[in-house]
């Protein structure tokens, strides 16, 4: 990193304790992800230093004192920490406003990422003297593509903790599936889902989508009551006790079985699925297995008589994102939606722009694969009512959309599954133990 950043300063802000009310009450707390994977102290209120130039690595912060004792227990000092970490020196943050001071003094540069938290925010403004506002367009093109490239290729022991946070995740769906029947709550699913995530040392790596309206993409309301012939649409993951995130979703019906209906468009979603994770390999561009997708959702409708018309014609213009309005995957890591903070064109475009096409400008990545990136795979079809009346009352795409048979949908919901995958040198690799997926495995579940 240092090479790729040039001559200067790096500045990697860790996370602060961030109250929920008030100051004593925080959330549970959560390193930045570029300060653990870097330096990998799991304690708030640190900043590291990295001396491009000299070679030096500095991790500065205050220790706590015994009056924090009292709440807290007896705590290590900094540098006992850091030399767990294999970091030799330490120093008081205001140390670091007198180093940062005479670098600025010297004409040197100072390198850091752009800042997600307000506190970052504020503790930049006072290090260097830029005005709020322009403190996220200061950031260090140079260092965020050097974090980029070194972490978006995950070594054995990153891919070996990202495998135990993947086999949490499928228990949590697992268990899931198994407890669902009309009459249960939706809060009720997603609290087991949340527990099972504690109990084995980790917690949620996102908030959990557990509903009966898998339309709406991220929905965190669990107010319903479950009815039977729904769908029930459950997207989580755990993070293990490093960090480390997995991500999958499901789709099963509240009831024993699907619908024939349910199962028709189950079937094109998987069958999605199926196509693009066929398509993992080194070299190929993962707007092109979004494309792999599309296509095959786009096929499967049209075999249902709601899209009508040549199939490739009707993907390039993105008529199938009436049905498909988001991405077919995303990088995954120490972040479910790995470096999101860094910026997505820099994550998923290599510093290219992205599409504005509705539907494709919310694809996450679509940059050329490479051994040891980590991936989801989602396709999903959803019936978002709100867009389909949209769409209908302009009359948009009418010459491949057959809006006569795609009302009789309106209140379907939404489906998707989703897994994560590693690329080898080869071709690909599920992580983790399978989670159940086809029709037949899943009512099978049900109904035992």
């Amino acid at each position: 990193m240092r090479k790729d950043v040039g001559a200067g300063i790096i500045l990697l802000l860790g996370n602060d304790e961030s109250p929920m009310n008030y100051e004593a009450n925080p959330y549970p707390f959560r390193q930045d992800s570029s300060f653990l994977y870097f330096f990998g102290i799991n304690r708030p209120g640190l900043i590291a230093c990295i001396d491009t130039e000299q070679g030096t690595d500095i991790v500065f912060g205050n220790d706590y004192t015994v009056e924090d004792f009292i709440w807290m227990g007896k705590q290590l000092t900094i540098a006992e920490e850091a030399a767990l970490a294999g970091v030799q020196r330490t120093a008081g943050i205001e140390a670091l406003y007198q180093l940062i001071k005479a670098a600025l003094k010297g004409g040197r540069k100072v390198h850091f990422l752009p800042p997600y938290r307000p506190e970052n925010l504020i503790k930049l403004h006072n290090l260097l003297g830029i005005s709020l506002n322009q403190i996220k367009e200061s950031a260090s093109v140079a260092l965020i593509k050097a974090v980029v490239v070194q972490r978006s290729i995950k070594s054995e022991e990153e891919i070996s903790e990202i495998e135990k946070a993947v086999n949490i995740s499928v228990d949590m769906h697992v268990a899931a599936i198994k407890m669902t029947h009309p009459g249960i709550k939706e809060v009720e699913i997603a609290a087991e889902t949340e527990r099972i995530a504690l109990a084995a040392g980790g917690r949620s790596s996102f908030p959990v989508i557990a509903t009966v309206n898998g339309e709406t993409l991220h929905n965190h309301y669990h107010g319903n009551m479950l009815e039977a012939g729904d769908l029930f649409l459950l997207d989580c993951g755990a993070e293990s006790a490093m960090g480390y995130a997995g991500d999958l979703s499901s789709t099963f019906p509240v009831s024993l079985s699907y619908t024939n209906r349910q199962k028709e468009i189950y079937q094109v979603v998987l069958n999605a699925h199926r196509a693009a994770v066929r398509a993992l390999r080194p070299g190929v561009r993962f707007d092109e297995i979004h494309r792999i997708a599309c296509f095959n959702i786009a096929a499967g409708l049209k075999d249902l008589g709601l899209m009508i018309n040549d199939t490739n014609e009707a993907v390039h213009a993105g008529v199938h994102a009436l049905f498909f309005p988001c991405g077919t995957g995303h990088m995954m890591g120490l972040d479910v939606h790995d470096m999101e903070d860094l910026g997505e064109v820099y994550v998923g475009y290599e510093g290219k722009p992205k599409s504005t096409q509705f539907g494709l400008k919310s694809l996450r990545l679509a940059r050329e694969l490479q051994p040891g990136f980590v991936l989801t795979i989602e396709p999903g079809v959803y019936f978002i009512d709100e867009l389909i009346d949209l769409w209908d009352q302009k009359g948009k795409f009418k010459e491949f959309l057959n809006y006569e048979r795609i009302r009789e949908y309106k209140g379907f919901g939404g489906i998707r599954n989703e897994e994560d995958y590693l690329i080898t040198p080869d071709g690909y690799r599920l992580l983790g133990k399978p989670k159940p997926m086809e029709i037949e495995e899943l009512e099978n579940m049900r109904k035992h």
